[in-house]
């Protein structure tokens, strides 16, 4: 049976209780790495099966012992709905860090509690998150379709980078773009000018993994 046909089958409310798995038979197994209420009640969570009934702080732990070396940041001026997404897609990637440059708070909607399992860091303003990437050797790579903009396509990306994004519509600050080192564009091949921004950083981390992950 599909996703869709149990979907179909089961309803909204009761498809989403049959997600992920139900409690674990006893006698359960003997890991430390296991949450007993998860245990008891069934794992609902989105998570990879491997990491079934595992405690939050031990998926985390076995997450920070395989990050890569890709980092992601994100203008945060407008409270954009898009930086939520670029989040969970940067879980999916298993970076080494997202950064939120501007705001403390940020639209955590379309995350999905996936932040948990990252390293979340905050940068005032640009200049900070500048400073803090010369520290630690660390080029920044804007993500925006402007004037000058170099094809993704065709470029070679630093394994060791943070990958910059700017907000929904406005694109990355002027701030923003004088602190990159390069800045790619994703060709368009339709009538819009650009894409959504939560796309793009799907797109901008895929073509990073194909060149860096095996």
């Amino acid at each position: 049976m599909t996703q869709k046909d149990k979907f179909d089958a089961l309803g909204a409310g009761e498809f989403y209780l049959a997600v992920g798995v139900g409690p674990h038979p006893e006698p359960w197994p003997n890991d430390e790495r296991l949450d007993p209420e998860l245990l008891a009640n069934g794992d609902r969570r989105n998570v990879l099966d491997e990491y079934r009934y595992w405690k939050l702080s031990a998926i985390v732990e076995d997450l920070e012992g395989k990050r890569n070396p890709l980092q992601i940041a994100i203008e945060n001026w407008q409270h954009d709905l898009n930086i939520g997404s670029v989040v969970r897609t940067a879980n999916a990637f298993n970076v080494k860090a997202v950064h939120i440059v501007g705001k403390r708070d940020w639209n955590k909607r379309g995350a999905m509690v996936t932040d948990r399992y990252l390293t979340v860091v905050h940068h005032p303003t640009v200049e900070d998150f500048k400073i803090w990437c010369d520290d630690n050797s660390l080029p920044i790579i804007g993500i925006d379709n402007i004037d000058g903009s170099l094809p993704i396509e065709n470029s070679k990306l630093p394994e060791s980078c943070v990958l910059f994004f700017g907000q929904e519509g406005s694109g990355m600050s002027e701030a923003a773009v004088k602190v990159c080192k390069n800045i790619y564009a994703i060709k368009q091949y339709g009538s819009t000018r650009s894409m959504n921004a939560s796309a793009a950083g799907a797109i901008a981390m895929y073509a990073w993994a194909t060149q860096h992950l095996n």
